[in-house]
């Protein structure tokens, strides 16, 4: 993008500005804010910019005003000092001045986005003159807005972002600094298979949180009541912690927080492994165990993070993704870390400046740990090919 000139042209940048909205206002920025560098300097240089998201999951051909772009257009508009219009995702052609930037609405409102629909990807392209794909959250996905615009632009090239996030995953894979520790938190252990089987093999440690830490726990043989876990994947998790994947070191807690419920009033017990009550729930990691895991953090060369170690959004059973999120900030590693839960952990707890990369991608990230060609670079990739580009 940067060796493009854009002065005067159309650009359309998609970015992922997939953030939480809670009363009708963005509740964490960190996207927008890795999105910030691009878009400026597409603006700096005189570009008509017209920037292009996903947020959430609404039904697609359909709006829903809950999943409305507008709050993001409102938060631009303030991070770029100059108005962002938000523009209806159905518009045949967006009027933007050079210099300035449009939003268009949810592309998730129209149908055939997941589909890669080849009629919505050529309206999309028809506006602009180049494509600068720049969201590596949604590189994962074959969508219309990331994989099948950028087959049909009149030019289409990588953003900085994307450029930046995969030089630094490729590094921390390919070249880390020993010793490497990988942090992933989660609900369930079935929807990361493959990257916990890969990570296995690859790092010399691999702490495990939320619902993936319990279903360890229990298959480990100590109590875990009502505590969010996959009894069907017992066999995996015990086959992962006996080494058939890889020889990483899997640290379990020593103690826990727990509480009945999860509700405003809900307050957190610590219990040692074997305490752990029939009604309780494990919510969060002990304060031995938060210990352990921050001097493990404090020693590590390299740091890959996805994922909490408890249910943070609740102040009762923050203290563990704290002490966490503080021990890789300390830490002299140089640390990557993504998914949104990750990314808002990290703002909650005023660590953003101390981490070495923030990736603004979750299922992207995991699945590039594990080792998958992401379709929209792969798109990328053969449009440089084809167009004899490096």
């Amino acid at each position: 993008m940067v060796d493009i000139p854009l002065a005067g042209r159309r650009v359309l940048i998609r970015e992922d500005l997939n953030v939480p909205i809670r009363d009708g206002a963005v509740a964490s920025d960190a996207r927008l804010a890795a999105a910030l560098p691009t878009i400026e300097f597409a603006l700096k240089q005189g570009a008509r910019v017209t920037l292009m998201s996903h947020l959430g999951r609404p039904v697609e051909g359909r709006f829903d005003k809950a999943f409305s772009l507008r709050p993001v257009a409102r938060r631009l508009s303030e991070l770029l000092r100059q108005p962002v219009e938000l523009v209806d995702c159905r518009a045949r052609g967006v009027e933007v001045g050079q210099g300035h930037a449009a939003l268009l609405e949810n592309v998730r409102f129209e149908r055939g986005e997941k589909a890669d629909d080849p009629e919505l990807a050529a309206r999309l392209a028809a506006l602009c003159d180049i494509f600068v794909m720049d969201a590596f959250g949604s590189a994962h996905r074959a969508h219309a807005s990331t994989h099948g615009v950028a087959r049909l632009a009149p030019v289409a090239c990588a953003g900085p972002l994307l450029v930046r996030e995969l030089e630094a995953l490729t590094a921390a894979l390919e070249q880390p600094q020993a010793p490497t520790v990988a942090i992933v938190g989660g609900s369930k252990v079935s929807t990361k298979l493959g990257v916990l089987q890969t990570l296995a093999g690859k790092v010399d440690a691999l702490i495990l949180g939320g619902g993936i830490a319990n279903t360890l726990l229990a298959a480990a043989g100590h109590p875990v009541g009502r505590s969010l876990h996959e009894p069907a994947m017992l066999e995996f998790a015990r086959r992962l912690l006996d080494g058939e994947f890889g020889a990483a070191d899997i640290p379990l807690p020593s103690d826990v927080v727990v509480a009945e419920s999860l509700d405003e009033t809900a307050r957190g017990l610590t219990r040692g492994m074997s305490d752990v009550g029939a009604n309780e729930m494990i919510l969060d990691i002990g304060p031995q165990t938060a210990e352990e895991y921050a001097s493990r953090l404090q020693r590590a060369g390299t740091i890959l993070w996805n994922g909490p170690v408890g249910v943070f959004e609740h102040p009762e059973f923050a203290r563990g993704t704290e002490a966490v999120s503080k021990a890789v900030a300390a830490s002299g590693a140089f640390s990557i870390a993504g998914g949104g839960d990750t990314l808002a952990a990290i703002q909650q707890f005023g660590v953003r400046d101390h981490i070495s990369c923030l990736s603004t991608g979750g299922g992207a990230f995991l699945e590039f740990l594990e080792g998958k060609e992401l379709p929209a670079v792969a798109a990328l990739k053969a449009r440089a090919g084809a167009d004899g580009r490096n």
